[in-house]
């Protein structure tokens, strides 16, 4: 990792802001740019959080991010009297240097973690526009936006939460992961193509996006 980018971190942590500003001032351009680069490298691909792809999926999708913990992950507003709009933001990033024997490709998809039907009636009542991103290797490859209360999209999820509590939700119990695909809201009534990336990049991508939703972007691109 970036030398330059380490002392960073720890003096970020352990020094005070003045401190950290006038090593970065005696830095070349060069350097910053490097340290720059390394850092969002490290941060997009970062297997533990979503944070930075959630907030760029944002701000291309024309929202203003939250900045809460919990929640929605951004929202908009029109028109200055118009109904504020919100958005749930499912991101997901295909890392080319995982280890994993199978890799799961880019499907359009994504999912809701400890979920319950408390959640899911929450959805339904508020309705939040659904952002589906897709990454490889911190890259932005594609993002789809829905309606959440499309009933294909909701028949996938309610689904899943019959199966796990068909009888309700059991305290302290959820549902460890509700997921959905393309297939699930392709074709809806809501569904658009917010943002397709330019065409040399999406070729490069081609081995790890599905077969149907690679055909698709190629037709929109």
């Amino acid at each position: 990792m970036n030398r330059d980018l380490l002392q960073l971190i720890k003096d970020y942590a352990t020094k005070e802001h003045t401190g950290i500003n006038a090593n970065l001032l005696g830095k070349s351009k060069d350097n910053l740019i490097s340290i720059l680069l390394d850092l969002l490298t490290i941060y997009f691909n970062d297997l533990n959080s979503s944070t930075m792809r959630e907030l760029v999926v944002a701000v291309v999708a024309g929202y203003e991010p939250s900045t809460k913990k919990l929640g929605y992950n951004g929202f908009r507003q029109n028109t200055p009297t118009g109904p504020i709009e919100y958005c749930e933001i499912k991101p997901r990033n295909f890392r080319t240097d995982s280890t994993a024997k199978n890799p799961t490709k880019l499907n359009g998809g994504g999912n809701f973690t400890d979920y319950s039907w408390q959640k899911f009636e929450r959805h339904k009542e508020e309705n939040p526009n659904m952002l589906v991103a897709g990454f490889v290797d911190g890259c932005l490859i594609y993002i789809f936006e829905f309606d959440f209360n499309e009933q294909s999209f909701t028949s996938r999820l309610q689904a899943q939460l019959e199966r796990r509590f068909p009888d309700g939700d059991r305290t302290s119990q959820y549902l460890r992961s509700a997921d959905f695909s393309f297939k699930h809201y392709k074709g809806t009534n809501s569904f658009k193509t917010v943002y397709t990336t330019f065409r040399q990049r999406l070729f490069d991508a081609k081995p790890h996006i599905t077969k149907n939703v690679f055909q698709y972007l190629e037709q929109t691109t």
